[in-house]
């Protein structure tokens, strides 16, 4: 069978992970070129969402250059969600260039490109419980080791930028109690960084 020559790899990168980079090296060692889309592209400022699709974008590429990718094998482009399935794959269509195949693991992605008579390929996890976002962020907002869960590019930008302490933020609420949780949470994360 034919190598495909292009393919595509779908994510929200809230933030990029080792297991994103992992998914996207593997998905390289596929095809020629790849199509990245930053799915839910206009979300930012949310607690499961606090990047904007630049500041994504902007991770990826410091992260895929960092893992020595030529920049000249893939393309990053943000694609905002239509919340209507039975649209969604026609709606990325029209946002990006033509692709072969699709790498995910996701069960609605793969379902909705198979429907649009697409081939659809899985990619060998990465430890999938530990490298995942929601996990990166869960450890951010209890001042746990979340470093070692992204690439060291996206670390330094997290901190560099400011992103921790937007996370943090938008983690508060109007609940006194929540509020004194995550002041406890972040004190302890600035005793730790203290003494690295």
């Amino acid at each position: 069978m034919a190598k495909p020559r292009v393919g595509a790899y779908v994510g929200r990168f809230q933030p990029p992970h080792r297991g994103h980079i992992h998914a996207i090296l593997y998905a390289l060692s596929q095809v020629d070129e790849l199509v990245i889309i930053i799915g839910s592209a206009q979300y930012s400022h949310e607690d499961d969402n606090p990047f904007t699709a630049g500041e994504r974008l902007e991770m990826l590429r410091a992260a895929l250059d960092e893992a020595g990718v030529d920049r000249r094998r893939y393309l990053i482009i943000p694609v905002s969600d239509t919340h209507v399935h039975s649209i969604w794959v026609s709606h990325v269509l029209a946002y990006t260039p033509r692709f072969d195949v699709v790498f995910t693991n996701e069960p609605l992605t793969a379902r909705l490109f198979k429907e649009a008579g697409f081939e659809v390929r899985p990619i060998p996890f990465l430890e999938r419980e530990k490298y995942c976002a929601t996990e990166v962020r869960r450890r951010v907002l209890n001042s746990g080791d979340w470093e070692e869960l992204v690439p060291p590019a996206v670390a330094r930008l997290m901190k560099e930028r400011g992103w921790l302490e937007r996370m943090v933020e938008l983690a508060r609420t109007d609940n006194p109690a929540k509020n004194r949780l995550i002041g406890t949470q972040m004190a302890r994360k600035s005793a730790w960084e203290g003494r690295n």
